[in-house]
């Protein structure tokens, strides 16, 4: 099986853009254990305001502003209520 897309918008949002891309895949991404490839950003100006990503070696992780904080993944559904939580917590 390969990667098979499974979630993508991309739409203005507040002041900026949210774009969403989940991908199901066939063997967990090192180091995390679930069968997905994630990547949200919030992106204002042309600058990452925040972004969740399970990056290959580092495993699922968000950002929020300069920061790098570990994440505790969930579920899809969870992924994207926990990332709009973050986004609206930095429009206020």
């Amino acid at each position: 099986m390969k990667a098979k897309e499974v979630f993508r918008v991309k739409q203005s949002h507040g002041k900026g853009i949210v774009e969403i891309v989940i991908w199901q895949v066939p063997t967990p991404v090192p180091p995390s254990e679930h069968p997905y490839k994630y990547r949200l950003v919030y992106v204002v100006n042309g600058k990452w305001v925040v972004g969740y990503d399970n990056e290959r070696g580092k495993g699922d992780h968000k950002h929020l502003g300069d920061t790098e904080l570990p994440y505790g993944f969930v579920s899809p559904q969870q992924l994207m209520a926990d990332f709009m939580a973050d986004v609206k917590g930095v429009e206020q």
